[in-house]
């Protein structure tokens, strides 16, 4: 039967009751819709032709379009689809670029800092340039081929601490010729253990005892603040990197061409002023040390420092980057350049680091050196000031003076205390500084101390010293916040000296460098939170910084 006897019947139509469409559509087409090819306007079509147009196909149109929509529509998913699974295939796959380490291959933990009253807790991340010939390219960019091979040093050590409120940013660059004590590290490959230097050890050296993670042990040995991740990268991740990013200018105050008579020095050549430098040339005035200023690696530091504000004041005004194949290659070239510690082992990790980092402007951000002091040709921590600057980090203090800060008010505990002699505690010898050894058996001697008073229960933990500066009770929940303030009333400590950590187990009477002697620790003098002037600061925002070059390397 055809089509037209059907539809003359008043049945609907297989392809109607496909489409849903109601037995009067016809009708009101006929009535007022689009006459078809060779059909006046206002009258019917043909029966057997939909009633009043779609052409000479018999189709009606709304179908058609519907079928058309369909097609569009089926289409357009294959496509969302696809793109979607390319951009997971993209994801993966730079994913799969970035290389991670063990974080921390030592046995000491430096304790998390204490969230503030909002509940935010300040983020430090390690950052390491590794002189790695490990490759033939970072041996052609690196020269030195007696060392091809070889175990990598950490040149390039600065430790980056974003504030608690995200409102500043603090930088701390360690000489690689700094000598120190390397704490105990375990290679996680391989399982073979490094024991404890002596304190004559290079701080360069810590990355070749296992890998990234016993830089970061020294540190946090050294220092006792707490390091959440750590980022490296080689040469020629610093080269592909520069290279992806378009270029930073840096400035030079007289023509510089940083090469000896015997064909040492980066290679570094430019001219008086402000050059815009990327690729090899990033990487040569990263390692310059003959030309800038007196040929030391406090000199290199401070050209980093550089080289550090400007790269992020050009990638915060840059809108070059905006462009899609530009980001491509800074991801491509960023994921094959790193290496990262679990915790950002993924481009989402890197990229919320990255939204952090971005809260702070350049003008709250300050550059500064560990304090040091020669000892021969090399350099260790300045007695007094490195503590100190290590000291204001580990508070969460802003080395730009320009913090809001209120005294925090002294809250007495809810909770009562215990009676003295059912108060357990632990007590742990913090008497280690940058530049002195810890006191021998100090934590012996003040569980002592502590028991004459009535604390019978105190008892000395045997684990290695720690470095405190001040000395600190720490608890590890409410219900023993009433013991630990009734510990430190007993010694004369203020209340802000109690802090709650989980990284004790019990109260934890931590032995600071502020009492390596005497029956009770010394009364703290107002602190003094000055950045010391021997470090050197540098603003983020001073884009007038240049590097003063030695006569003896300009042409």
């Amino acid at each position: 039967m055809g089509q037209s006897s059907v539809r003359g019947e008043g049945a609907p139509s297989a392809a109607k009751a496909r489409d849903g469409a109601s037995s009067d559509r016809p009708r009101k087409l006929r009535e007022g819709g689009t006459a078809g090819p060779g059909v006046k306007e206002g009258e019917a079509g043909p029966p057997g032709k939909g009633g009043g147009g779609g052409g000479g196909d018999g189709r009606h149109p709304r179908r058609r379009k519907r079928r058309i929509l369909r097609w569009s529509a089926t289409i357009l998913s294959v496509l969302i689809l696809g793109t979607a699974a390319a951009g997971y295939l993209y994801y993966q796959h730079l994913n799969d670029n970035l290389e991670t380490d063990d974080l921390n291959l030592g046995e000491h933990r430096a304790p998390e800092p204490t969230p503030n009253s909002a509940g935010q807790t300040p983020l430090n991340i390690l950052l390491i340039g590794s002189d790695a010939r490990d490759s033939k390219e970072n041996q052609k960019l690196g020269g030195a081929k007696d060392t091809f091979g070889g175990p990598p040093l950490a040149d390039v050590q600065m430790l980056l601490h974003l504030s608690a409120d995200r409102t500043n940013m603090s930088v701390i660059s360690m000489p690689r010729d700094t000598l120190l004590t390397i704490p105990k590290c375990t290679d996680p490959d391989d399982g073979k253990v490094y024991k404890e230097t002596g304190p004559r050890m290079m701080t360069n050296e810590s990355l070749g005892r296992g890998g990234p993670g016993c830089t970061v042990a020294t540190w946090e040995k050294l220092t006792n603040i707490h390091i959440n991740h750590f980022v490296m990268v080689d040469f020629s991740g610093v080269v592909s990197m520069a290279d992806a990013i378009g270029g930073v200018p840096v400035c030079v105050d007289k023509n510089i061409h940083s090469r000896t008579s015997r064909g040492k020095g980066s290679g570094l050549k430019l001219e008086k002023g402000t050059s815009n430098i990327k690729g090899e040339q990033a990487l040569q005035w990263l390692r310059t040390r003959y030309g800038f200023e007196d040929g030391s690696d406090i000199a290199r530091a401070k050209a980093q420092h550089m080289y550090m504000n400007s790269l992020v004041r050009t990638l915060r005004e840059n809108t070059g980057l905006t462009s899609p194949n530009r980001l491509r290659k800074l991801a491509e070239n960023a994921t094959r350049a790193l290496k990262v510690d679990p915790g950002l082992g993924s481009v989402m990790k890197l990229y919320g680091l990255g939204n952090e980092l971005k809260k702070v402007s350049p003008e709250r951000t300050t550059m500064t050196t560990m304090p040091f002091e020669y000892s021969g040709s090399r350099v260790v921590p300045k007695p007094g000031d490195a503590e100190k600057l290590f000291r204001l980090v580990r508070d969460d203090i802003a080395l730009d003076g320009k913090d809001e800060r209120k005294p925090a008010k002294e809250k007495l505990s809810d909770d009562p205390a215990a009676p003295d002699d059912r108060i357990a505690l632990q007590v742990r010898n913090g008497t280690r500084t940058a530049t002195e050894p810890p006191v021998s058996r100090r934590a012996s001697a003040v569980a002592e101390l502590l028991a004459e008073k009535g604390f019978t229960k105190a008892a000395p933990d045997p684990a290695s010293a720690l470095t405190e500066a001040r000395t600190v009770v720490r608890y590890p929940s409410l219900e023993l916040e009433g013991d630990a303030q009734r510990v430190a009333k007993s010694l004369g400590l203020p209340l802000s000296a109690v802090k709650k950590s989980t990284d004790v187990s019990g109260i934890t009477l931590v032995v600071g460098s502020d009492w390596r002697e005497g029956a009770e620790p010394k009364k703290a003098k107002k602190s003094d939170d000055s950045t010391p002037e021997s470090a050197d600061a540098l603003n983020g925002s001073d884009s007038k910084a240049c590097m003063k070059v030695d006569p003896n390397f300009t042409w």
